[in-house]
């Protein structure tokens, strides 16, 4: 396989995979609170034996005893993240919707883990517990909340919870100072990687009526699609003129001769 093809092949795979991020990027635009991907890269280095040769001549007018160094670059993906940076803020009026300005997570109990969310479009279930829309329940003072059929919640900036007028605890919040302590597991569900915890957030408010809007910006995604889409066709390109390359020289070139 020629050298050219297997860049165009590492450098198609890795466009498919941006491709892929920005469709996702693009189909949560309206889901509340979604952080959108971001994806980086890096270049491995093929590098041969006498690539590492400092100087190679005998004597400084004799010839080199190898090639000129060839080193082939081949893209890998180094790294994917959310972008946590934050959305716009929309109102609902709805009591039991709530949006997080700052950097934060709300907690929720997951089947084996606890679980993080910026999302705080809640429901109520039949026995009255706040929880996600995915049924996850929501953590107040390291349980769930309860509120009484047709009761009235109230929450104010600091996320301190009082249902019917009576304290009732407050929203366990916390925060990730470094971002790749967190990944994404699904329904906008993020979980802690390794040991220890979360901070408590420094600069967080709770804003009662709202849901944040998620990051995603549908001009610049797009922008970003029609120019990965551009790349995926140049490299496919690539191959395809090496494929008609070799038939060349093997139907051609290689015929012997009457």
């Amino acid at each position: 396989m020629r050298d050219s093809t297997q860049s165009a092949i590492f450098g198609a795979l890795s466009n498919e995979l941006r491709m892929s991020s920005i469709a996702n990027n693009l189909a949560n635009v309206n889901t509340a609170a979604f952080k959108k991907d971001k994806l980086a890269f890096h270049d491995t280095f093929v590098r041969f034996a006498h690539d590492y040769l400092v100087d190679e001549k005998t004597y400084i007018r004799g010839k080199k005893l190898f090639p000129e160094g060839h080193i082939m670059a081949k893209a890998r993906l180094s790294a994917q993240q959310a972008d946590l940076t934050q959305g716009s803020l929309e109102r609902t009026g709805n009591q039991l919707d709530f949006a997080l300005s700052g950097p934060g997570f709300f907690t929720l109990q997951g089947d084996a883990e606890m679980l993080y969310t910026r999302a705080g479009d809640f429901v109520t279930d039949a026995d009255g517990m706040l929880r996600t829309v995915d049924g996850h329940p929501v953590m107040v003072d390291g349980g769930p909340l309860i509120i009484p059929q047709g009761g009235r919640i109230e929450v104010d900036g600091s996320g301190n919870v009082l249902v019917n007028g009576q304290p009732a605890g407050s929203f366990d919040l916390v925060d990730f100072t470094d971002p790749t302590q967190i990944e994404r597991v699904g329904s906008n569900n993020y979980r802690m990687l390794g040991e220890g915890g979360g901070a408590p957030p420094e600069d967080l408010t709770v804003s009662q009526g709202f849901i944040e809007k998620s990051n995603v910006e549908v001009v610049t995604e797009m922008v970003s699609m029609i120019e990965t889409q551009r790349a995926f066709t140049m490299y496919t390109k690539m191959m395809q003129t090496d494929s008609d390359l070799d038939n060349k020289l093997i139907n051609q070139v290689g015929r012997p001769t009457v």
